[in-house]
């Protein structure tokens, strides 16, 4: 749907999806490290369409199962137990990326 979506004329969702792609392009930090510092985020807020998002991402950026984990380690205690549904979705896609 971003294509129909900038398609359109409007200046600022355009800049938006901008700023979007380039805060995940390498810089200091990797963009490996940005896509799982995304997939933090997600879990937290508990947004399973980010989460998908962003496992995809990682996994086209090599990030392995092991370095998954840690992430899903920080999620959880930073989000506490509410982030555990989320965890398991995220799993599920995670393990259909390994297949």
């Amino acid at each position: 749907m971003n294509e129909v979506i900038l398609k359109e004329a409007n200046l600022e969702i355009k800049r938006f999806f901008n700023l979007d792609s380039r805060a995940y392009s390498t810089g200091v930090l990797s963009s490996k490290v940005k896509e799982l510092l995304g997939l933090v985020a997600s879990l937290v807020l508990r947004c399973n369409d980010c989460i998908t998002y962003h496992i995809l991402q990682c996994h086209e950026l090599g990030v392995s199962k092991e370095e998954f984990y840690e992430a899903f380690n920080v999620a959880l205690v930073v989000g506490g137990s509410i982030v555990i549904p989320h965890l398991r979705r995220a799993v599920e896609i995670l393990e259909e990326c390994f297949q």
